[in-house]
């Protein structure tokens, strides 16, 4: 009878309060993020390991990733090293293709590579009873791959029919345009490599990559999970990777970009019932002062449904239903991008618009309600893709291999909440000026 009183009692009193439905609740300051326990070694070979003790799940998420990104396609092989990547567990060791994934089922456990434009990483998770086992495959996979000839012509005809398909898409057409107006003559303008440099590539390219890019003393190596006793887990790294040769890493593409200007591609797509917008410039590496500003104004600009772009392009003016802006980090530099796809009916009132919105950012200060808003917005969705083993891996992984400093995620909510609406304003009047951007259009011309 205690109990029903006082579960009554709260009841009335909570009813009693006064509660301002037209108000958003307040959002008190997330905390810092802190790591797990964490220890890092260099192995005898150069490779660079870290063990993140996370005893939450039964599950380790094991990570591992090179300076072995397309950046490093060699003249007229462009798709090595996505090639390379998807090959790597198709055959390693003494085992082929079928065996290969038969061991990984036999325990459970998943191991895939893939690439992007600066490195070429592998992730993969298994229980933690079988961890030295998925130890033993990957070393297989990163030492000993087999490229076999029979899966490497098979993944060419599968790759070529892929290329088809995607270019079909207007929005593949403006991705890859947008990139080659910003990068032109630089590796990071090849979104996708062509049929014919994809039909060129043999084995001994692939084993040529492997040798020159997957070396031990330019990778990293992330483990999370119930990891168990430091001291083992070094040894059994050792076992599996330490006879692994170290040498000297080839030299990354410059990292020299032309400067940013107006241009304006239009490709003709006869048959287009809506056409596909990118706006936006080269901006500037993640430790420069700039970044974090920058990432704030994309945010407000473009960055969900109480965004700029979403209240007035979508919602005011009709023009589209998907619109938005992003910063998109790569380990040299980002890009600044907005993107749409607009009717044909509409397609100039639309880019003026779209231009307006850009440049009113670097008009005026941001206000505080919206400026809160959004740093709680980027700092939450920071802090929710660490919430799993597999987040705190990739997290790890992709700031290791990016050169960002040791202490980048855990200060990462710290830094965003300090940036200042002058901050925001200024990045934007530098890097959201259309008169200094790309605009691509991909669309019908006759409509």
């Amino acid at each position: 009878m205690r109990l029903a009183a006082s579960i009554l009692t709260g009841a009335l009193a909570m009813t009693a309060q006064t509660i301002d439905l037209t108000k958003e609740p307040p959002t008190p300051p997330l905390a810092d993020y802190s790591l797990p326990p964490t220890q890092q070694r260099t192995l005898s070979n150069g490779l660079k390991a870290i063990l993140v003790e996370d005893s939450r799940y039964p599950m380790v998420e094991i990570r591992m990733g090179f300076a072995a990104g397309s950046k490093y396609d060699p003249a007229g092989r462009r798709g090595l090293a996505e090639t390379a990547a998807i090959l790597l567990k198709e055959g390693a060791g003494t085992r082929d293709a079928r065996q290969f994934a038969e061991a990984l089922a036999g325990i459970g456990a998943d191991l895939n590579a893939s690439s992007g434009m600066d490195s070429l990483t592998i992730s993969g998770y298994v229980l933690a009873e079988h961890t030295g086992k998925l130890l033993e495959l990957l070393a297989d996979m990163v030492l000993r791959p087999a490229f076999a000839e029979t899966e490497l012509r098979l993944r060419k005809q599968n790759r070529i029919q892929e290329l088809a398909a995607e270019r079909s898409q207007s929005s593949t057409l403006a991705d890859e345009k947008f990139a080659e107006a910003l990068f032109s003559g630089h590796p990071y303008g090849r979104m996708l490599p062509d049929p014919e440099s994809i039909g060129r590539i043999t084995r001994g390219d692939l084993v040529k990559f492997h040798q020159d890019h997957m070396i031990p003393n330019a990778a990293w190596l992330v483990m999370v999970g119930p990891v168990g006793k430091a001291a083992a887990v070094w040894r059994e790294l050792e076992k599996q990777f330490g006879k692994w040769e170290r040498k000297d890493p080839p030299p990354a593409p410059e990292a020299k970009f032309p400067p940013a200007r107006r241009s304006i591609t239009l490709v003709d797509r006869p048959g287009s019932v809506q056409a596909d917008v990118r706006l936006g410039r080269v901006a500037v590496p993640r430790l420069d002062p700039d970044y974090l500003p920058l990432a704030v104004a994309a945010a407000i600009l473009g960055g969900g449904a109480s965004s700029r772009l979403f209240a007035n392009f979508r919602e005011k003016e009709g023009y589209a239903y998907n619109v938005g802006s992003y910063v998109v980090p790569y380990k040299d530099t980002a890009v600044i991008e907005g993107q749409t796809e607009v009717r044909n009916d509409v397609i100039g009132p639309a880019l003026n618009s779209l231009m307006n919105e850009f440049k009113r950012m670097g008009a005026a200060p941001v206000g505080a309600a919206e400026l809160e808003a959004v740093k709680n917005y980027l700092s939450g969705n920071f802090v929710m893709s660490l919430e799993t083993p597999s987040g705190v891996a990739s997290q790890l992984l992709s700031a290791r291999l990016n050169g960002l400093p040791p202490d980048y995620l855990e200060t990462y909510v710290k830094r965003i909440r300090a940036v200042t609406a002058d901050q925001v304003r200024n990045a934007a009047a530098k890097y959201l000026d259309p008169a200094a951007a790309a605009l691509v259009v991909v669309g019908d011309a006759k409509a």
